[in-house]
């Protein structure tokens, strides 16, 4: 990514820097992902959060989603993440989302990765589709489209 950060996958392993960042920025985060995936709870617990880390790296080694993790360059602290995605909803051929830690919401860093993952989705994936939740369609309006399964 460059400027001093970088995007890596998640592991299990990053539990340590994932909690305290998430939890750090948990009521943000539920107003944009609270609705849809129920994440982060209030309650989480840092097992919780490790288990989670867990099924995303056990995701991305089988292909299915990709949860990208958004580290300074030295990896001593977690700033965000990336999530690319199967669709839950019709209309798209990848769900992709992301976030930031509280202190870094509105700034430089925010608005370069804003303008890094679709040219990074575009450039490295295969996706014909993808849909960016939260930015060309508000979490509102994804909640009501029909399920991939209907």
């Amino acid at each position: 990514m460059g400027a001093g950060y970088h995007l890596r996958p998640i592991t299990a392993a990053d539990a340590d820097l994932d909690y305290p960042a998430v939890m750090g920025s948990q009521a943000r985060l539920w107003s944009i992902f609270g609705p849809a995936w129920e994440w982060p709870a209030a309650s989480m617990t840092y097992e919780h959060d490790a288990e989670d880390l867990a099924r995303h790296e056990a995701e991305i080694a089988a292909h299915q989603s990709f949860n990208y993790a958004l580290f300074d360059d030295a990896e001593t602290a977690l700033l965000g993440c990336v999530y690319i995605d199967p669709p839950e909803k019709r209309g798209a051929d990848a769900e992709i989302s992301w976030w930031v830690v509280d202190g870094q919401a509105g700034t430089g860093l925010e608005r370069d990765l804003d303008a890094l993952v679709p040219r990074w989705i575009a450039a490295d994936w295969p996706f014909t589709q993808p849909r960016y939740l939260g930015r060309d369609l508000s979490w509102a309006d994804w909640l009501t489209l029909p399920d991939t399964d209907a």
